[in-house]
C-alpha cells in the first residue's frame, strides 16, 4: 500500500476514508537519512559510454500524508562541492565556471509543490529545481519501497525515484565536438534517487 493514496476509476486522487489504517499510520513529517539514500546521476560521455556520478552532502524533508495527497511535500538541498563522479579531475571540472559554478552557486534545490498516485506503489512528485539559480519545473517517478522500524526504534519509509532533463535548460550548455561526430557530453541526463526518511520524533 502506497503513501499517496490510490486513484479511483476516474484517474482523480483519492483521499478518503477508504485510506487503510496502515497507510493513515504513516502521515508525518520526516527527515532523509543521506547516510542510507542516494542522490546520483547518469551522462552520456563521448557518445560511447555512461558516466555516473553522486551528491555526497545534502539534506531533505519530506511531509508524508496519507490520506490526502496533495498535502504533502518535500524538500532537498545539495551542496554541489560534493559532486563525486570517481574522477578527481572531472569533479574538479564540474565545480568550475563550464558546468556548476561552484563557488558562485553552491547549493542546488529542489521544492515540490505537487503529488499524484500512478496505480500499486508508483507515485509521482512534481516541483522546482533550482541550479545555477535557474528554476525549471521537474516530474520524478517514484516507487514506494515500504516502511518498517529500524533496530534503533527509527519509524522509516523507502523510495526510489528516476526522472530525466535537459541539462541545458538550466544554463549547463559546455560542451567539446568529437572527431567522429557527436558531442562529448550529453544533454539528456538521468537522475536516480533511493531514498530513506526517519520518522520525527
Amino acid at each position: 500500500m502506497g503513501i499517496f493514496g490510490r486513484k479511483n476509476t476516474d484517474e482523480t486522487v483519492t483521499a478518503t476514508a477508504t485510506v487503510s489504517p496502515e497507510l493513515a499510520a504513516l502521515t508525518g513529517d520526516y527527515s532523509i537519512d543521506p547516510a542510507h539514500s542516494t542522490l546520483g546521476f547518469v551522462a552520456r560521455h563521448a557518445m560511447v559510454t555512461n558516466v555516473k556520478g553522486k551528491f555526497n552532502d545534502f539534506t531533505g524533508s519530506l511531509h508524508l500524508d496519507g490520506t490526502d495527497p496533495s498535502k504533502s511535500s518535500a524538500t532537498i538541498d545539495v551542496t554541489m562541492d560534493s559532486i563525486d563522479t570517481g574522477s578527481a579531475d572531472r569533479d574538479g571540472h564540474l565545480k568550475t565556471a563550464d558546468f556548476f559554478k561552484t563557488d558562485e552557486f553552491p547549493t542546488m534545490t529542489f521544492r515540490a509543490t505537487s503529488a499524484e498516485a500512478l496505480g500499486g506503489d508508483d507515485y509521482r512528485i512534481t516541483g522546482d529545481l533550482t541550479i545555477l539559480g535557474v528554476t525549471k519545473p521537474l516530474s520524478i517517478d517514484l516507487e514506494f519501497n515500504g516502511a518498517a522500524k529500524d533496530p534503533f526504534g527509527n519509524e522509516r519509509v523507502g523510495f526510489e525515484g528516476k526522472a530525466e532533463i535537459l541539462r541545458s535548460a538550466w544554463g549547463l550548455t559546455w560542451n567539446a565536438a568529437l572527431e567522429t561526430g557527436g558531442v562529448l557530453v550529453s544533454d539528456k541526463i538521468k537522475l536516480n534517487f533511493d531514498i530513506s526518511a526517519i520518522k520525527n520524533a
